[in-house]
């Protein structure tokens, strides 16, 4: 038990601790800002924290810095593991989101299914039949 909870008080650190870029990103898809997905910020998924999930989309968003560009073994066998988990990962270099947003929101609509789910669907039982 105490290690599905390294990963959870690791995401609560890190949503606290949100970089620059990440802050920018944030801002344009939280609240649905972004054609209606739902998206969190710093989740628990397969055993890693990822930046941002749109769980209804499987889609996962990753922003890197600079860091990234010697750990592109580990980055890739991170993104095996989340895909092979039936997720699509996109990542962005930090640069690309802080001098081009809107080049990067572009891509994630682009990356989105056309429609997102209603957000306050009707239980079950009370769908309409015809």
């Amino acid at each position: 038990m105490a290690r599905a909870q390294r990963p959870t008080n690791l995401a609560r650190r890190l949503r606290r601790d949100l970089t620059d870029a990440e802050r920018t990103l944030w801002h344009h898809i939280r609240d649905r800002r972004l054609g209606g997905w739902k998206f969190k910020r710093q989740v628990p998924v397969g055993g890693y924290v990822v930046d941002f999930l749109c769980a209804d989309a499987r889609l996962i968003i990753e922003v890197d810095g600079g860091q990234h560009a010697v750990r592109v073994a580990a980055d890739a066998k991170r993104t095996e593991v989340l895909e092979a988990a039936g997720y699509l990962v996109l990542r962005f270099w930090n640069n690309d989101v802080l001098g081009n947003i809107d080049g990067v929101l572009e891509e994630i609509v682009a990356t989105l299914p056309p429609d997102p789910p209603h957000p306050n669907p009707l239980p079950a039982g009370e769908r309409g039949h015809g």
